[in-house]
């Protein structure tokens, strides 16, 4: 069939004529204001799994083995403890031992807590970073600093970036799913785009660390005669770009992408989002079926599925749980119950499915926690020295990097902050970071802002 380029009927024959009636045909001003960036080099990950612990887990009681903290236990810290929320924590300094035993696990022997009994079986997977610092003692800032590389200021988000970069692998679902994210410390700005174009914000299902059994895309509705919609959209699309040209105004174009994505989502997502027909061994795997792991299971299995579908950048939640200031034993024990055998169940997943060699796996809370007990039975915030693990995607499996303090308060020993973690991430996704970068309000903005060091010694 031919078209002439100038007709508004060759619009309407090609939008015809497309998979689907509409949407595979980019409208070329906005394709071109919204062009990304590309490979840098090439990469070892094709996608991101992010994990993400609300609240911040305890890493002297998870995968940081402290004997020393052990041993001493109750007596008095030996150096000035870092400023705390809590002035009675800072003021007694009483350090607490980890209520849990650690053993060594697999051939590297790395130590893991008996409250991740599942994921210690993959600890031969792991890259396990124990000098991570970031910015911010509360939840707001720490949490905003973890998810969009500032504390403070309002600024894309990791998954944001990575779909400005790279764009997308599959052009029938987004490029940033973020699954039951978190509504408070941040909430949309933590998967949110900022001053990137509209379209890189992530599509989110599930809220606050929940996946309803039926749960869909908001608004997302089945897919209705292909011809009529197609046509009512490509008229509604029509106006919008008449609009868009007339007014310059940024929003639209993120109106008529998303409006584009949509109507292609209701035939390319249920299928994805519906795990009915996985094997009863793979759900039983991830906990699915299980009251403690059932909720977080099919959160994870989902993320495997829009891994394996073609979604770059995969942000699972929890809830604001692992905020143990009291009751660090039954708080920590019943949370690392609901998560360990669905991220165990997520690991095992991928690697027999060859998946976990390109799919960077990132585990991570917005901090850690003291080794001086708050209250009685409590551990506060700290940002100073914290441990995130990675597996897959290029890094090296059964080593850890860095070292807190003999009692897990500062990083003293090869630190990672922030910025380092973000830019080591993104050099795994095939992107250097200082040139991953987008002009807004008269200078250049990137994730790091004007820091970042690549960790090249975790890489394989």
């Amino acid at each position: 069939m031919q078209y002439e380029l100038t007709s508004e009927l060759t619009r309407r024959g090609i939008l015809k004529s497309a998979a689907c009636g509409f949407g595979s045909v980019a409208l070329s001003g906005i394709a071109q204001a919204e062009s990304t960036v590309g490979l840098h080099h090439a990469p070892r990950a094709k996608r991101v799994i992010f994990l993400f612990m609300h609240g911040g887990p305890s890493h002297v009681d998870t995968f940081d083995y402290k004997p020393e903290l052990q041993k001493r236990s109750g007596q008095r810290l030996p150096f000035a403890p870092a400023k705390n929320l809590d002035p009675t924590a800072t003021n007694q300094a009483k350090l607490l031992g980890s209520p849990w035993k650690f053993q060594q696990h697999g051939d590297s022997g790395l130590w893991v807590s008996s409250l991740f009994p599942e994921v210690a079986k993959y600890v031969d997977d792991l890259c396990v970073i124990r000098s991570v610092q970031s910015k911010g003692q509360s939840h707001g800032q720490a949490v905003c600093m973890l998810h969009t590389g500032t504390d403070n200021f309002v600024r894309p988000s990791v998954g944001s970036w990575v779909s400005y970069g790279l764009a997308t692998a599959n052009r029938d679902l987004p490029t940033f799913v973020s699954i039951s994210p978190a509504a408070g410390h941040g909430g949309p700005r933590n998967y949110g785009p900022a001053f990137l174009p509209a379209a890189h914000q992530a599509t989110t299902i599930g809220q606050n660390g929940k996946l309803p059994a039926d749960a869909t895309f908001k608004f997302l509705k089945p897919l209705s005669s292909d011809s009529v919609q197609a046509r009512k959209l490509a008229f509604l699309q029509q106006i919008n770009r008449k609009h868009f040209d007339r007014t310059k105004h940024k929003p639209i174009e993120g109106m008529i992408r998303s409006m584009e994505m949509a109507f292609r989502m209701q035939s390319s997502a249920p299928p994805v989002i519906d795990m009915s027909e996985e094997p009863e061994h793979i759900r039983k795997q991830y906990g699915i079926g299980e009251k403690a792991t059932d909720n977080y299971g099919r959160q994870c299995l989902l993320a495997r599925r829009f891994a394996e579908a073609g979604v770059r950048h995969i942000q699972v939640s929890t809830p604001n749980v692992w905020d143990q200031h009291s009751n660090l034993q039954s708080g920590h024990t019943k949370n690392s119950l609901a998560v360990d055998k669905p991220i165990a169940g997520l690991l095992g997943d991928l690697k027999q499915r060859g998946l976990l060699d390109d799919t960077l796996v990132v585990w991570s809370g917005e901090f850690g926690r003291t080794p001086i007990v708050q209250g009685s039975n409590g551990r506060d915030h700290n940002p100073q020295g914290f441990t995130v693990w990675m597996a897959g995607g290029g890094v090296k499996g059964g080593i850890t990097w860095g070292q807190t303090d003999e009692f897990g308060y500062f990083a003293v020993q090869d630190r990672v902050h922030m910025h380092d973690l973000h830019a080591t991430m993104l050099h795994l996704m095939g992107i250097d970071h200082e040139r991953l970068t987008y002009r807004y309000a008269g200078r250049d903005f990137r994730l790091t802002d004007v820091h970042g060091e690549v960790v090249h010694d975790i890489m394989a």
